[in-house]
């Protein structure tokens, strides 16, 4: 007959000192008592959570697997302090199994209460308190589930509408660009027909060819100038053709500085021309190199048009699978382009410093870019405008090949005073004034972190450096295993 714990010792302990003698008494009968030698596992997170533990004597630590390692979560040695399946009396309607890792300190015993029996205890002797705490689980998780799509919703929304206007740039000056060249094209249809008026002799045509070939080969390779510079070589060139009485000199002059043509080149052309139809040929290699330019513009805006919509693609993960082996630079980088026109707007510093040579991790990839948003939409905030936003990407432990891969989002804010930062990643906390933010987001991105990837959200700050540190495990989770409600 295995042991148990008489009525009187279990009205000692402060969990059953208000019940009456007859419900002591079915405590007693229904539950035993186990005895755990030091070191002992009592219970497994992850596993089929079948009793309730309530400490009779010893010590005990409870832990949590955080980014692979084990991380405790408190200890004691109070009788009456209670682990396992508490949340019995809510029965199938939850994942009923361990949430945290039971360990017995020194040798221990406790009085084990089956689940179900524990279950019936709570639903039948409490029921007015089954049904308070029914309430403010279901309706909590309700309510957080409701607060968390809005701000979903409104993410997406600022996303879509710095998208929307990071595309207009591109798309009016493509626009712009293709109105221009339409002109230019047209012009420079006049002015070869022009110089086929002028009876140019075939030799000259060839030599006009190839220093059309040759100026748009300068164009193509042509380095930005200071506007120091620009000016000076405009100012240059304008003299230049005034001596020789091009017509428009002051108008020509900024395109062939802006393709890289100088006075030397000049030169050159007029001695290969023979002094002879100066005028048209050099309008006409000024029509080429706009037209040069515009469609330099067009393939820019275009390109960068693309880079638009590849980082929406990459950061949506409509056409991927949910689940997948990601480089996590990948979602980073496509976050930080969606992210542009809020940056832009601001006056902070972008860095990059990436470990190129990070391995891929499993990964939900579309979730893990919400927690990008929410921590660099957090740094961006916390800087009010004006700082400096580092992402640093490396393993957590260099000298471990087996080390999860870490994420760390920096900025240069006032940082998280010591008094609330154990409670930033507390649903609904917010340090924002009413109506600025749910409080959910530093949730969420734990949520996602710790409880979908296994990994592991925290908080470094000191003023002027705040660090989001996430770690993400190189190995699939375990199946099954327990997730915090």
């Amino acid at each position: 007959m295995a042991d148990r714990v008489s009525p009187a010792e279990l009205q000692k302990l402060f969990l059953f000192e208000a019940l009456d003698p007859e419900q002591l008494t079915w405590l007693s009968e229904h539950g035993e008592v186990e005895e755990r030698e030091a070191g002992a596992t009592v219970y497994a997170e992850g596993d089929e959570a079948t009793c309730f533990f309530v400490l009779l004597s010893g010590t005990i630590k409870m832990s949590r697997n955080v980014g692979g390692a084990r991380v405790e979560i408190s200890r004691t040695s109070q009788p009456g302090s209670y682990a396992g399946a508490y949340l019995s009396y809510l029965g199938d309607r939850v994942q009923q199994r361990y949430l945290q890792t039971l360990t017995s300190l020194t040798a221990s015993r406790f009085f084990v209460l089956p689940a179900t029996d524990w279950g019936t205890v709570v639903s039948t002797w409490f029921p007015m308190t089954v049904h308070l705490l029914e309430g403010l689980y279901f309706g909590g998780q309700a309510s957080q589930a409701a607060v968390g799509s809005r701000e979903k919703l409104q993410a997406l929304g600022s996303l879509t509408a710095g998208l929307t206007h990071e595309l207009n740039n591109p798309a009016a000056a493509t626009a712009r660009a293709a109105s221009l060249l339409r002109e230019r094209v047209a012009k420079s249809r006049h002015k070869l027909a022009a110089l086929a008026r002028g009876d140019i002799p075939r030799e000259r045509l060839a030599v006009l060819v190839d220093l059309q070939e040759d100026a748009v080969e300068r164009c193509a390779k042509a380095k930005e100038l200071s506007p120091v510079e620009t000016n000076d070589r405009e100012d240059e060139m304008g003299d230049w053709l005034e001596e020789r009485d091009v017509p428009f000199a002051w108008d020509l002059a900024p395109t062939l500085v802006a393709a890289g043509i100088d006075v030397g080149w000049l030169d050159d052309a007029e001695e290969r021309l023979g002094g002879q139809h100066l005028d048209s040929a050099l309008h006409w290699i000024g029509y080429t190199l706009e037209t040069e330019q515009l469609m330099m513009e067009i393939s820019q805006a275009s390109g960068r048009i693309s880079e638009l919509v590849t980082a929406a693609k990459q950061y949506s993960q409509l056409d991927r699978a949910p689940h997948q082996w990601i480089d996590v630079h990948e979602g980073i980088d496509s976050t930080l382009v969606m992210l542009s026109g809020k940056i832009n707007k601001k006056d902070i510093t972008v860095v990059k410093e990436y470990d190129r040579t990070l391995p891929q991790v499993p990964a939900y990839p579309g979730e893990l870019n919400q927690v990008w948003t929410n921590l660099i939409v957090n740094a961006i905030a916390a800087m009010n405008g004006k700082g400096t936003l580092t992402i640093r990407t490396s393993l957590r432990r260099p000298e471990d090949p087996d080390s999860p891969v870490q994420v760390e989002v920096c900025d240069t804010g006032s940082g998280v005073p010591d008094d609330i930062k154990e409670r930033i990643f507390e649903p609904f906390f917010t340090t924002k004034g009413v109506g600025e933010g749910t409080g959910l987001g530093l949730d969420i991105s734990w949520r996602i972190v710790v409880n979908r990837h296994g990994g592991d959200l925290s908080v470094e700050s000191v003023p002027g450096d705040t660090r989001f540190i996430v770690c993400l495990p190189r190995t699939e989770p375990t199946r099954g295993a327990a997730v915090p409600q």
